[in-house]
């Protein structure tokens, strides 16, 4: 994509790709229109996807195998080669109940991971210069949970040695280094990758993105058996949190950059 190739690619955190309406990104933070040489002022100047276009888009990040990635893009969204997170917008199919299809796609929301290393530094002499915590990142989507998450869990390999075990279910927390003694599962749901996990790897940390409320459960039950976790969720009350079973709650709010913290709570019980 020409545009692209005119903006700062360290910049670039999202792209909206939506057929038929102006193309779209999130640069450092902000959402602006996207032309031929880069960033445009205006709707009018920026470029216009057509369906046939989101179509191969879509069929590109697929690895030119859309029915590899079939269960993936049921679950309304597709992990690329390098971790990208790409959600589909369409017209779902059912069967017998669940999801058979996606058809007709006319939206993608293109999210680029991206290393900032040292972005949790913060979070880890606050919450973690004394030794292991369960933690759990709490924001609305897109201010940095993952990317918090991979740099803590680099700062735990880095400092403390232990074993560090990544269950990935989507692709996307993997993508870049995890540190040194972390293990990655990837693309298995919590139950299976927590379970599997703890009897296989032996892990002293657990990391994992994107909670909801069923994979509390599994979640629970690692700390019980003296594993601590780091995980994400898209909350931004603590009232709202289904299980108190976390040591600390960090709240992201995304002003000024993405992943800046806007606060930190014990475990009220």
């Amino acid at each position: 994509m020409d545009a692209v190739r005119h903006v700062n690619l360290e910049q670039l955190y999202e792209l909206r790709v939506r057929a038929d309406k102006p193309l779209r990104a999130n640069l450092g933070g902000v959402f602006c229109f996207l032309g031929e040489s880069g960033r445009a002022e205006r709707a009018e100047g920026a470029l216009v996807p057509t369906r046939k276009e989101v179509a191969d888009t879509l069929f590109a990040a697929s690895g030119y195998s859309v029915y590899s990635v079939a269960e993936q893009i049921k679950g309304g969204f597709l992990t690329g080669a390098c971790g990208e997170r790409i959600g589909i917008a369409g017209s779902y199919v059912y069967e017998g109940g669940g999801v058979l299809s996606v058809h007709a796609v006319t939206s993608l929301c293109i999210r680029i991971p991206h290393a900032v290393k040292g972005c949790a530094e913060e979070i880890y002499a606050a919450c973690l210069a004394g030794g292991l915590r369960s933690l759990l990142l709490m924001s609305p989507p897109g201010l940095g949970k993952t990317t918090m998450l991979r740099d803590l869990s680099c700062l735990v390999c880095e400092r403390t040695k232990c074993n560090v075990l990544v269950c990935d279910e989507r692709g996307e927390l993997s993508a870049g280094d995890t540190g040194a003694t972390a293990d990655v599962m990837r693309y298995a749901d919590k139950l299976t990758a927590f379970t599997a996990g703890i009897r296989a790897m032996r892990p002293d940390l657990i990391v994992t993105d994107e909670l909801l409320s069923s994979d509390y459960a599994a979640v629970e039950r690692a700390v019980c058996a003296g594993i601590c976790v780091f995980a994400s969720a898209h909350l931004v009350r603590l009232s709202d949190v289904p299980r108190r079973i976390f040591d600390r709650y960090i709240f992201l709010d995304g002003l000024g950059s993405v992943g800046r913290i806007c606060g930190a709570d014990d475990d009220l019980d």
